[in-house]
C-alpha cells in the first residue's frame, strides 16, 4: 500500500471510528460502517460484483421470497421486488449520509468501492464497507490538501457531490434491475429518491440527532429535479411534548400491502391520498 493510501486509509478509518463512537455513545451499539474488508470476507460482495452478476439478483430474490413465505405465508412478486430494491439503494445512500452528516466528507460509493453484506439468516444488508481512500470535503477539514482528498467550496456544492454520486449508483442499479421487475422508471427512481432522502434523516436518528439531519435532507435533495421525483418532504410529525419528531411520506410503495396479513398500506404510503 502506499503511503498515500495508508493516509486515506487513516482518515476515512478514522471518519468511521467516529460515527461508530457516536451511535455507542447514545445507545445505538456499533454501527454497520466499516472501512475496507476483513481478512477473510466470503459473505461480502462488492456491489460491481453483484450488479454484474445476475445469479446475484436471483439469489437475493429467492432468499427474500423465502423470508416472506416463511413470516407471511406468501411472496407476492412486487413485494420482494419492491423490498429488496428498497434495500440495496439504502447501501449507497446510508453511507453516503453517515459521512455527510457526521464528518462533512463524501466517500466514492461506485459501485467498484462498496461492498455489502448479508448474515446467511437475514434477508437485508447488515454491513456496508468502503473500499476508496478518496472522498470529497470542505476547506476546513483535516484532510484538505492530502492526495485523498478533493475540496469543494461550500456544503451546497458538497451536498451536489453526493446527489450526483448516489444518482450514478442508483442509475447502474436501475439499469440491471429493471427489466427483472415490472415496475416503471417513475417508481424505481422513487424508490432512489426515498433511499437517499431517508439514509440522511436516518444518519441523524441513529446518533440522536435528527434536527440537522432534516436540514441535511433539504440542501442534499435540492429542488427534487429528475430523474429524483421529490425535494425533501421531510415534516413535523403531529405535536407531543418534547422534542420535535419528524416524519415524511414515502415516494415508493414496498408493496407490504400484498400480503394478507401484512396489515395494509404502511402510515406513510404513497397509496394513501392523506398526508403523513
Amino acid at each position: 500500500m502506499t503511503t498515500a493510501a495508508r493516509l486515506g486509509h487513516a482518515y476515512l478509518a478514522k471518519s468511521v471510528h467516529r460515527i461508530d463512537s457516536d451511535r455507542i455513545a447514545h445507545g445505538r451499539g456499533p454501527g454497520f460502517l466499516r472501512f475496507g474488508l476483513p481478512a477473510e470476507s466470503p459473505d461480502w460482495v462488492t456491489c460491481d460484483t453483484f450488479l454484474g452478476d445476475p445469479v446475484g439478483f436471483s439469489a437475493w430474490r429467492a432468499d427474500l421470497a423465502a423470508w416472506l413465505r416463511e413470516n407471511y405465508g406468501e411472496s407476492p412478486d412486487r413485494t420482494v421486488g419492491g423490498y429488496l430494491m428498497s434495500w440495496y439503494l439504502s447501501v449507497p445512500a446510508l453511507a453516503a449520509g453517515l459521512l455527510f452528516h457526521h464528518e462533512r466528507r463524501v466517500p466514492s460509493i461506485r459501485p467498484a468501492d462498496l461492498a455489502f453484506h448479508r448474515a446467511p439468516d437475514k434477508t437485508d444488508p447488515d454491513g456496508v464497507a468502503l473500499l476508496s481512500p478518496y472522498f470529497v470535503c470542505l476547506p476546513d477539514d483535516p484532510a484538505a490538501g492530502t492526495p485523498e482528498a478533493v475540496v469543494v467550496a461550500d456544503e451546497a456544492t458538497l451536498a451536489a457531490v453526493l446527489r450526483g454520486r448516489f444518482r450514478t449508483h442508483a442509475s447502474a442499479f436501475i439499469a440491471r434491475f429493471g427489466p427483472q421487475v415490472r415496475f416503471g422508471n417513475h417508481t424505481l427512481w422513487a424508490a432512489a429518491t426515498d433511499a437517499l432522502e431517508g439514509g440522511l434523516w436516518l444518519a441523524g436518528r441513529l446518533s440522536g440527532d435528527e434536527g440537522p439531519a432534516v436540514l441535511d435532507a433539504a440542501l442534499v435533495m435540492g429542488d427534487g429535479r429528475p430523474p429524483f421525483t421529490s425535494a425533501s418532504n421531510l415534516r413535523p410529525a403531529a405535536k407531543s411534548d418534547g422534542p420535535t419528531q419528524w416524519t415524511r411520506r414515502r415516494e415508493s410503495c414496498c408493496f407490504h400491502y400484498l400480503l394478507q396479513s401484512g396489515g395494509g398500506e404502511c402510515s406513510t404510503c404513497p397509496r394513501l391520498s392523506r398526508k403523513c
